[in-house]
């Protein structure tokens, strides 16, 4: 492994490592405080494999925020729902027609263009440009996507029961399905379960992104460093909810939904300090 060097200071001198990473590269820390991934990544056939309650047990839970973390959070919120204490009441409503279509009655009678409405709608949650879906859908005509599109999210909301949640996200994010609708992909599929489990799921609807998703959103709020998704055995399905769980409990009570808890957040990670360094605590140890 080359010498670890401080990108801030352009020093190599007390300069100590924090905790390994499964990808064979290490965190490090110099003396001013500043951490970053140092070392090159192993070859596959050298990185540890884990069992799913192992690396479930090892992805950062909420008592790994440090306190002056929490308590500049509480102080955010405070000041958030002073000022916004409601969400926009438009959002109920359309949520609430979408849950009478993606109900396993709904889906078996909806119209075709009902589902591309709701792929191509900003309303509670915005999933980004779908050119891909809408290239996909008008080469495939309205009959042939729509019936594709009812199968992706029947197989998400009702698949079978022996195949968790994050595994049939996963199944239709690597297309390991045949019926998986193309570019129905990461942002669609989490706000169908922000749709269809409001008390739960976050309209936060990527894991990482340059504009900031849910590992974006944990390093700049809360200080945590979540996974990166090509860390071997955790797959992006799996990052995607338990990112979302783990936001979920830490952002707590007070919103008036979900939509609402996740604009807080969006908001509060760009105010001032939150670009300070992710806690030490950022992984649980192997």
């Amino acid at each position: 492994m080359s010498l670890a060097m401080c990108p801030l200071c352009s020093d190599d001198e007390d300069i100590e490592v924090v905790r390994s990473l499964d990808d064979g590269r290490r965190v490090v820390k110099h003396r001013c405080g500043y951490e970053w991934e140092h070392g090159e990544t192993a070859s596959p056939q050298r990185r540890p494999s884990y069992s799913f309650s192992d690396l479930k047990t090892r992805f950062p839970k909420p008592e790994d925020v440090e306190r002056e973390r929490l308590d500049r959070a509480t102080r955010l919120k405070a000041q958030y729902l002073a000022t916004k204490p409601d969400f926009e009441p438009e959002v109920a409503a359309y949520w609430a027609k979408y849950q009478k279509i993606f109900s396993p009655d709904g889906l078996r009678t909806c119209g075709p263009r009902a589902l591309k409405d709701f792929a191509n709608s900003d309303i509670g949650a915005h999933p980004g440009n779908q050119a891909t879906f809408n290239s996909a859908w008008n080469a495939m005509g309205d009959a042939a996507a729509g019936e594709s599109t009812r199968q992706t999210i029947e197989y998400l909301l009702y698949g079978p029961d022996d195949i968790p949640l994050a595994d049939r996200v996963q199944h239709l994010l690597t297309g390991a399905k045949p019926f998986a609708m193309t570019g129905f992909k990461e942002a669609l599929l989490t706000r169908v379960l922000c749709v269809m489990q409001p008390d739960r799921f976050l309209s936060i609807l990527k894991y990482t992104t340059e504009a900031g998703g849910k590992r974006e959103i944990a390093r700049l709020v809360y200080g945590l460093e979540l996974p990166t998704p090509e860390t071997v055995n955790w797959t992006l399905g799996r990052l995607i909810l338990w990112s979302n769980d783990l936001l979920h409990t830490l952002v707590g009570d007070g919103f008036a939904n979900q939509q609402h808890a996740a604009a807080f957040l969006w908001w509060a990670k760009d105010q001032p300090g939150a670009r300070a360094r992710p806690s030490a605590l950022n992984h649980r140890r192997a």
